[in-house]
């Protein structure tokens, strides 16, 4: 069954070149070939400007990146984000483009009773982390902190089911370029199974 995919490239640096791109089109690559629809959103190349008060969060957005970012999430099946972890979390400017993202009541809204709607219900995601400590690491020693943050208090809050989680530690360094193309090529897999 062909689906359709969202696939938030998170690494900030808009020259592109890191290893999160390679992951987030190798991702792609692994979907189109199997007959998935995926687009990739570059969240470096978004010029956002920071929600500063409730009442711009409440408000639909008129930026035309935040409408297509909109546009592509709300149309996917699946959604599949990728970033490296920066000072313990994600960039800013990806924490941004999830605040642009949610702005509207998109991702989440109150009822006339006061209770929330899942807008995201229905749709799975996938959070991919790379750090340079070992993912062992972050996993026990830190638990997975900013992660545990984004699965439970963004994605699962927003009706995402399931969350799959992927943590490559050590991404950087010598002797690391076998593992590096086995994350590749574990990112294709995983893209032409739309997981």
């Amino acid at each position: 069954m062909t689906k359709r995919i969202a696939i938030m490239q998170g690494h900030p640096d808009p020259q592109g070149g890191h290893f999160c791109h390679a992951l987030a089109e190798s991702y792609r690559a692994g979907a189109s070939a199997a007959g998935h629809v995926a687009n990739i959103i570059d969240t470096a190349a978004m010029d956002l400007p920071h929600i500063r008060n409730q009442a711009q969060w409440k408000a639909p957005p008129t930026d035309e990146a935040v409408l297509r970012m909109q546009a592509i999430v709300g149309a996917a099946d699946h959604l599949v984000i990728i970033y490296p972890l920066w000072l313990g979390d994600m960039p800013a400017i990806l924490k941004s483009a999830l605040e642009h993202l949610s702005c509207g009541g998109f991702v989440m809204a109150i009822d006339a009773d006061g209770h929330w709607q899942q807008k995201l219900k229905g749709k799975s995601a996938r959070v991919v982390v790379t750090m340079g400590m070992p993912a062992l690491v972050y996993r026990l020693y830190f638990l997975s902190h900013s992660l545990k943050s984004l699965e439970r208090n963004i994605l699962r809050f927003a009706g995402m089911k399931p969350v799959r989680t992927t943590l490559m530690g050590r991404v950087e360094g010598e002797g690391r370029a076998a593992q590096r193309e086995a994350w590749l090529a574990q990112m294709r897999s995983l893209g032409a199974g739309a997981a």
